[in-house]
């Protein structure tokens, strides 16, 4: 057996993959990773009034604190798996740890707003790289079928439950340490797996004649998506027939056509176009971008909800969450015995319908709520969603050929970030605008921002409800099953794989 520091020898020829406990180490260390980054994308969410208030922020320019993690991470996430597939999984796993862990240092330290947003960006950068490789590397060590499908869904639950246990790790974090603690978790955290990784993780790469990253993609389909968050973000303030906002929509509509005609005449693409051909894995992006823009819309929406108009503090506000997070915990098992026993498609539609009925029925909590009451039947019920991030994930590798590994890995978090970033971005809009509707018409200040969250809420969970005909439609019934084996490649690799993780993004609206 080859050991666990090996690469590919020149010929070729991928590393057998360590087995037993050996092979459970490593994937415990990349799902400690992994469940950093996904805590890390609402974190910050309960803590953004009291950074705020410290560091001075104009209102408009406290959204990015969190869009900028959440651009850089979804823009970058397919150069992330291209460069470990070319340079090798581990390597590039480790340089982003270190990225990401210095970055975090840099955020608990920062003295301003502006230096805040810098070094989130660069947070999201070292989050691009961790995940695709990280993702490359599971599929590494389990073989494509049903101990892979285990793996994929224990993958996917670390997700779902990470980013609600960061909402309530935020808050406490905040509440009893303060703010820059949230940043100084990743800093242990990451220094500890960087120690680790060299001795338990494996090395592997796609052996490559000609290296190529197509950098223009990288940047084409970023820029595409600073200008939409930005344009979406800022119209409840310019108008949304204003000539600015329909020219920064416009100009991102450019550069997201310039994106696809760069990928189809590139030799060597970032994302190359007839991954597409493979419905199941079309299908599955597809439903995990809209999975990401209505559910994590949902959740910063009702953290302002509850902060805003019901006046939970941060603790308690993390506290509620839990019931979304333990519910899915407790839906994970099941979730991968049906996934592998049973249609897997009907298993993601299930679990699309009970998380947009959940969002819905948010939408009747009044002005003077209660938790008990009102939140906690549709928290509950939300926590489906893990019946939907299991599938996916495993959905966006059936079929994927060998040479495309790290690709395969960074679309799937590609289509969520992206997702997330552009419906919370969308949620937040609908809310900031439906509120000064009711404020122009004489309404009490907590009807305005109740009437808000709650338009916003119907858009979230109807862009769920949109998500179950495309599972039912594009996911074939067998293939998350029974994926079938990789594509022959003119140069053998080791085959990828994809996961779901939370995005986070978007504008704030309302008073802090």
């Amino acid at each position: 057996m080859t050991s666990l520091g090996s690469t590919n020898d020149v010929r070729g020829r991928a590393p057998a993959a360590p087995g037993g406990v050996r092979r459970w180490r490593a994937f415990s260390l990349l799902a400690v990773a992994y469940f950093m980054t996904a805590v890390d994308l609402l974190i910050v969410n309960v803590a953004l009034p009291t950074i705020g208030v410290q560091l001075r922020f104009a209102e408009s320019d406290l959204q990015w604190v969190v869009t900028a993690y959440a651009i850089t991470f979804g823009g970058f996430l397919l150069l992330g798996g291209r460069a470990a597939d070319l340079l090798g999984r581990r390597r590039i796993f480790m340089a982003g740890l270190a990225v990401f862990t210095a970055a975090s240092l840099a955020c608990a330290l920062a003295t301003s707003g502006t230096l805040l947003i810098v070094v989130r960006g660069v947070q999201g950068l070292g989050a691009a790289a961790v995940l695709p490789a990280a993702l490359s590397i599971v599929t590494n060590l389990f073989p494509e079928g049903p101990e892979r499908t285990k793996a994929l869904g224990i993958w996917g639950a670390v997700g779902a439950s990470g980013a609600t246990f960061g909402v309530l790790a935020g808050g406490a974090l905040t509440r009893y340490a303060g703010w820059p603690y949230i940043f100084y978790l990743n800093v242990a955290i990451g220094g500890v797996a960087l120690l680790l990784a060299p001795r338990v993780v494996p090395e592997s790469r796609q052996p490559a004649a000609h290296r190529r990253y197509d950098p223009l993609g990288a940047v084409t389909v970023t820029g595409a998506l600073v200008l939409t968050v930005y344009a979406i973000s800022q119209a409840p303030a310019v108008g949304w027939t204003a000539v600015r906002t329909w020219a920064l929509l416009a100009v991102a509509a450019a550069l997201l056509v310039a994106f696809v005609v760069v990928e189809a005449r590139a030799e060597a693409p970032l994302l190359p176009l007839r991954l597409f051909r493979l419905k199941t894995l079309t299908g599955s992006n597809t439903v995990g971008f809209l999975l990401g823009a209505g559910f994590y819309g949902y959740i910063f929406v009702g953290t302002l909800y509850m902060q805003q108009v019901l006046r939970y503090s941060a603790m308690t506000t993390g506290l509620a969450w839990l019931a979304v997070g333990l519910t899915g915990v407790v839906l994970a098992g099941p979730a991968q015995v049906l996934v592998t026993r049973t249609s897997a498609r009907l298993v993601m539609a299930v679990g699309l319908t009970l998380t947009g009925a959940g969002i819905l029925w948010a939408t009747r909590a009044p002005v003077h709520g209660g938790f008990w009451g009102d939140l906690a039947g549709p928290f509950l019920l939300t926590g489906a969603v893990t019946w939907v991030f299991i599938p996916v994930s495993v959905g966006a590798l059936a079929g994927v050929a060998e040479r495309d590994a790290g690709v395969a890995s960074g679309l799937i978090d590609s289509s969520q970030q992206l997702g997330g970033a552009i419906g919370i971005a969308v949620a937040s809009t609908v809310a900031a605008t439906r509120a000064g509707v009711l404020l122009g018409h004489g309404a009490a200040p907590a009807d305005t921002l109740t009437g808000g969250f709650h338009q916003a809420l119907w858009v979230c969970g109807i862009v769920c409800l949109g998500a179950v005909p495309v599972a039912l439609l594009l996911v074939r019934r067998g293939d998350v099953v029974r994926a079938p084996a990789a594509v022959p490649s003119a140069t053998p690799s080791v085959p990828s794989s994809a996961s779901p993780p939370a995005p986070e993004g978007g504008a704030r609206h309302g008073a802090a």
